[in-house]
C-alpha cells in the first residue's frame, strides 16, 4: 500500500484545511484507515481514524471540528479540518494499519504517507 497525502498549508486561526490521502490497492475499501500528526517536540498522536465501515474515531481534541470521511472509488480518505487553532499546527501523515483494521495493535509494518505541513498561525 502507498499512500500519498497532500492539502496541507498556512491558515489563519479559525480557518479551514481538506486534506487528502490517496492509497493504492485495488482492496482499498476493506481496509481502515486514519490520520495521525506530529507537532514539533512532540510524539505522534492519533487524530481520526475511519473502519471500512465507515465509523469514526476522533481525538477529544479535533472532535466536533474535524472530520475524516472516504471515498472508496477514488481510494481517498479525506481530513476536513475546520475552525483550526494554533495548537493545530504540525506535520499530518495518513495511516493505514499493516492488519487492514485498527481493531488489532499498531505495527512496525503499518503504512505511513509523507507528511505534509498544516501550519495555523494566531
Amino acid at each position: 500500500v502507498q499512500l500519498q497525502a497532500s492539502g496541507g498549508g498556512f491558515v489563519q486561526t479559525g480557518g479551514s484545511l481538506r486534506l487528502s490521502c490517496a492509497a493504492s490497492g485495488s482492496i482499498f475499501r476493506t481496509k481502515d484507515m486514519g490520520w495521525y500528526r506530529q507537532a514539533p517536540g512532540k510524539e505522534r498522536e492519533m487524530v481520526a481514524t475511519i473502519t471500512s465501515g465507515g465509523s469514526t474515531n476522533y481525538a477529544d481534541s479535533v472532535k466536533g471540528r474535524f472530520t475524516i470521511s472516504r471515498d472508496n472509488p477514488k481510494n481517498t480518505v479525506y481530513l476536513q479540518m475546520n475552525s483550526l487553532k494554533p495548537e493545530d499546527t504540525a506535520v499530518y501523515y495518513c495511516h493505514a494499519p499493516y492488519s487492514g483494521s485498527y481493531y488489532y495493535d499498531p505495527s512496525v509494518m503499518d503504512y505511513w504517507g509523507k507528511g505534509t505541513q498544516v501550519t495555523v498561525s494566531s
